[in-house]
């Protein structure tokens, strides 16, 4: 009978723990770490070395195929696909092709932005699904209301949009606290 070498199942050193490289600014191993994000590429040196990458640099899963559609810019196929931001709709020649667009379009309100005057209030959704409303000029406006925007002037501090805030009319100003019945 055989004798089994039990050196082979200890958990000291594993094959492939140095089978990353070296890290490109301090030359020590690179390791496979997790968090809450998921997992990544670490160098063993931290905290002396704050080195880190991805561990998979595409992310975005293909979730179903949009049957008898076709991409503007290569004419392949649509799909429905999810991405570090969200769901959004791409062609499925990627990485060939880039075209994306969003899953849902924007809504614009009639509403005008209170901050820069020269937008209207769009709604928009965040990679998780919910709803909010900013200004159309995004980046160059950055304001943003969770609730509907409803067009009017505050009576108390003369902001010149409201917001309907589950069936109340309200002032999106934090320090204001005008309410009023819709």
């Amino acid at each position: 009978m055989s004798k089994i070498d039990l050196s082979l199942f200890s958990a000291e050193e594993h094959a492939l723990d140095d089978s990353l490289g070296p890290c490109p600014e301090c030359g020590k191993a690179l390791h496979i770490k997790n968090s809450k994000s998921g997992p990544f590429v670490g160098c063993s040196g931290f905290p002396d070395c704050h080195f880190s990458k991805p561990l998979h640099d595409n992310q975005t899963t293909t979730l179903t195929a949009i049957d008898g559609s076709v991409c503007p810019s290569c004419g392949e196929g649509l799909a429905v696909k999810k991405g570090r931001y969200g769901m959004f709709v791409g062609c499925s020649g990627f990485p060939d092709c880039q075209h994306i667009a969003p899953l849902k379009q924007k809504t614009d309100t009639t509403v005008s932005c209170p901050q820069c005057h020269n937008g209207k209030m769009s709604e928009r959704t965040n990679k998780y699904g919910k709803r909010f409303y900013s200004c159309d000029r995004y980046p160059k406006c950055r304001y943003v209301v969770n609730w509907p925007p409803v067009a009017g002037t505050c009576p108390n501090c003369g902001w010149s949009m409201l917001i309907d805030k589950k069936g109340v009319v309200c002032c999106p100003q934090p320090k204001c606290d005008f309410k009023q019945p819709n």
